[in-house]
This record gives structure tokens, sequence and C-alpha cells, in this order.
């Protein structure tokens, strides 16, 4: 699979709005979506910084995959997402490379994205993201 760059870097918070502005002071970051998404237990804000984005995840609960990747790991990195110019294509190519696949077709992601997660135990311990932003 050849990945067109980097889509994003995923980070847990514990408090959305004080990441949000953290983020603004120190980098100039600026929100490119933001949304409240129940069926991820997720508030999310999608920012760019320069010709980067990064994407703050805040739990709506300590029963959410990010409650539970803060309770165990505390806030910090959650996952690297890849963009992919064909999503089904780059998962065929993933699992038959051997890629343990969270996601064996794609399902819609935060800001309308169609994504799809690799176990971290398949990219040496980070969550992989593929995204398609066409």
């Amino acid at each position: 699979m050849q990945a067109r760059g980097i889509h994003h870097l995923g980070v847990a918070v514990d408090d959305l709005d004080a990441a949000l502005s953290t983020y603004e002071r120190l980098f100039g970051a600026q929100v490119e979506h933001r949304a409240t998404v129940e069926g991820q237990g997720v508030r999310a804000v999608s920012l760019r910084i320069g010709d980067g984005r990064v994407e703050l995840l805040e739990p709506l609960g300590a029963d959410t995959p990010v409650g539970r990747f803060l309770a165990k790991r505390g806030p910090g990195m959650h996952h690297v997402a890849f963009d992919v110019s064909d999503l089904p294509a780059a998962l065929a190519e993933l699992s038959g490379a051997g890629a343990d696949l969270i996601d064996e077709a794609p399902r819609e992601g935060l800001f309308g994205l169609e994504v799809a997660f690799i176990h971290p135990d398949s990219v040496h311990g980070v969550l992989a993201e593929v995204v398609s932003s066409e």
C-alpha cells in the first residue's frame, strides 16, 4: 500500500477546550471541524497547523474507546492516520501483507471521512488509521 502522506495525528485529551486553547496559543492552530459523535463516544476537533492536521479527541465517558485509552495510558498520542486514494484496495493490500485489521471494511469516521483502523500489534504498538479524504 502506498500512502499519500499522513492525514492527521490523533491526540486523546481529558479536556477538549483546554487542549484546543493550548494548540491555538502554542502552535497557531485553526479549527477546521468540531463535532460531538455520540456513536463513537467522542467530542472532537480537527485542527489545521500549517500544512498539517491534528485531531483532538475527548471521550464522552469512561466506557468508550478513547475513555479506556485515557484510563490506561493517559493523555497523548492516540493514532496516526494515513491518507490513501482507494480505501478498500488499501485494506486488501494491508490484510494481504499480514496486518491485523480492526475494520475489515471502511466505515464512517469523524467529519464525514471514510476510515478503517489497523491493530497496534501490527504497527509496533501504534494504532494506525487509513483515511480516504477524497
